[in-house]
């Protein structure tokens, strides 16, 4: 059996040669299993892309894309789904983290008969703030993206060729793995695997990058667009209540007189929400823009060994192919 593994690499010159060994070394292991590897730079400006390619050249099962530019973790991963010819495609992030030594829990999960098995982490070794972000992300997910409620995400994942099939028929310019995942299946598994300390530097999203991957929420969902509605129904029927005790206090107390602080702060309220709207409705129509003007959802500069890794792959096909056709000639003259 063919596993993938498909690893988005920025600025990972000083790890990445030593995750993909420590696959390697796993799988000799285990009897049964074969990897390949596809690595993905994601416009990293060091020395990533030369370490890729020195590991194309010590091991052929090693396939690398380079892209022009950095397209963000996500266009990434869509970027290696359209390499990975396994049978299983796992996704695994490229500071060990992910620790390979955990990848068999997804592997012998997932072989029981689900599409797809996230790793699990009962203990976390991150930052305060990637903890709170995760679990921000995790109940938006499980609102807008229809997540199981049940399942936990992670970004220590495998799907089968099936899944992989679907995923890679999208093709919009900013996807979110997630998202697509569950639109795909919902035959969807949770293994527990230990989470590992970072070896080298530091997470490479920002505050900034975290809440533009939130946004690419919006793409799988009009939930944003129901709240807007919702909103402004509320707001209306507020004015409406607002207005007539304004007109039923004044009948009663006709001598109070109506002051301009309370009419200005109900204007603000009015129309914050109103520019609210506007700007959930200018996103989505932003994102259809972007569609329609063929917004690339990554560009790919080179590769190395893409091409023998999937003959490679076609010549191993043939081979079964043929010994099924030769085993069905030899069985032939019983049946006659």
């Amino acid at each position: 059996m063919l596993i993938s593994v498909v690893i988005p690499c920025y600025y990972s010159e000083k790890t990445i040669r030593k995750v993909v060994e420590l696959v390697m070394a796993e799988f000799e292991k285990n009897d049964g299993y074969e990897c390949e590897f596809v690595l993905v730079n994601d416009g990293s400006t060091d020395h990533t892309f030369e370490e890729i390619q020195k590991l194309g050249a010590q091991y052929p099962n090693v396939c690398g894309v380079n892209l022009m530019r950095n397209f963000g973790q996500h266009n990434a991963l869509m970027a290696a789904l359209h390499y990975a010819k396994g049978d299983y495609v796992l996704g695994m992030d490229d500071d060990l983290q992910t620790h390979p030594s955990q990848m068999f829990k997804l592997i012998h999960k997932i072989e029981e008969g689900y599409d797809l098995v996230y790793g699990v982490y009962p203990q976390k070794k991150n930052s305060w703030m990637k903890n709170l972000t995760s679990k921000i992300n995790e109940v938006t997910s499980r609102v807008m993206l229809n997540r199981p409620r049940e399942i936990v995400s992670s970004n220590f994942w495998i799907i089968t060729r099936a899944v992989q099939k679907e995923v890679i028929k999208y093709d919009s310019f900013n996807p979110y793995i997630d998202g697509i995942f569950y639109r795909v299946t919902h035959r969807i598994g949770n293994v527990p695997v230990e989470h590992f300390k970072r070896e080298v530097g530091t997470s490479g999203y920002t505050l900034k990058k975290l809440i533009n991957l939130w946004l690419r929420y919006w793409n799988f969902s009009v939930i944003p667009l129901r709240i807007s509605f919702f909103l402004g129904l509320f707001s209306g029927l507020a004015g409406v209540i607002i207005a007539v005790l304004i007109v039923v206090n004044r009948i009663i107390y006709p001598d109070v007189p109506v002051g301009w602080s309370s009419t200005l702060c109900v204007m603000v309220v009015l129309f914050g929400l109103v520019l609210m709207v506007l700007g959930v409705i200018g996103e989505y129509l932003g994102k259809i823009i972007l569609i329609l003007n063929n917004t690339p959802q990554y560009i790919v500069r080179e590769t190395i060994n893409s091409d023998a890794a999937a003959s490679e792959k076609v010549r191993t096909l043939i081979r079964a192919a043929a010994g099924e056709a030769a085993a069905a000639t030899e069985e032939e003259p019983e049946k006659l």
